[in-house]
């Protein structure tokens, strides 16, 4: 086997999934993922720091693209700004991440992992609300909260359903307008 095997990171990525589907996060050992992937536990760290990081490798790299898809929106107000750029991350997600829905499962089957993801989404909308800030948005770090978990509902929905990502956006984005218009305006009462 090559040495920089184009096909690693992903066969890691696969075999990671696969075992803790079987077996459980916490009882799966890196060994175990390498072994299964074809390759040894010390090349697995070229590829990944750590166990957690076969979930979520790359992550590191989506506020700066978020920043500047804000930064080359042609939007006009926030909203769209933000909906804009939330679309090109989609857009990303669904060129470069594998839509498996029992990632998701894993995700949620561990505190560690689900403080994982929590990080990486507090990251993101840290990034969208500082980008939307410095293009002039109102209420910029609100609308940058909004449209994270807008987005977040959707890369879920797109994971179980395999839509595409722009219409699971779209129909996060309707639920959010239906749900709002739950709540009473307070100075109507």
């Amino acid at each position: 086997m090559a040495r920089w095997d184009p096909g690693t990171e992903g066969r890691l990525r696969r075999a990671a999934v696969e075992l803790f589907v079987e077996h459980g996060y916490d009882n799966v050992t890196i060994t175990q993922i390498a072994e299964r992937a074809g390759i040894t536990r010390r090349s697995y760290f070229r590829y990944f720091p750590d166990k957690r990081e076969v979930l979520f490798g790359g992550s590191e790299q989506l506020p700066d693209f978020l920043a500047e898809a804000v930064r080359t929106s042609s939007g006009t107000s926030g909203p769209a700004i933000a909906l804009d750029a939330v679309r090109k991350l989609g857009a990303l997600f669904e060129e470069r991440v594998d839509r498996d829905p029992a990632r998701l499962a894993v995700i949620a089957s561990s505190a560690e992992l689900r403080e994982r993801e929590r990080t990486k989404t507090a990251a993101l909308t840290d990034a969208l609300a500082r980008a939307l800030a410095d293009r002039g948005a109102d209420e910029a770090t609100l609308l940058a909260r909004v449209v994270a978990v807008c987005f977040q509902e959707a890369v879920e929905r797109w994971m179980r359903t395999g839509e595409r990502l722009g219409a699971c956006l779209d129909a996060a984005v309707a639920a959010l307008r239906s749900t709002a218009d739950l709540f009473p305006d307070p100075l109507r009462r």
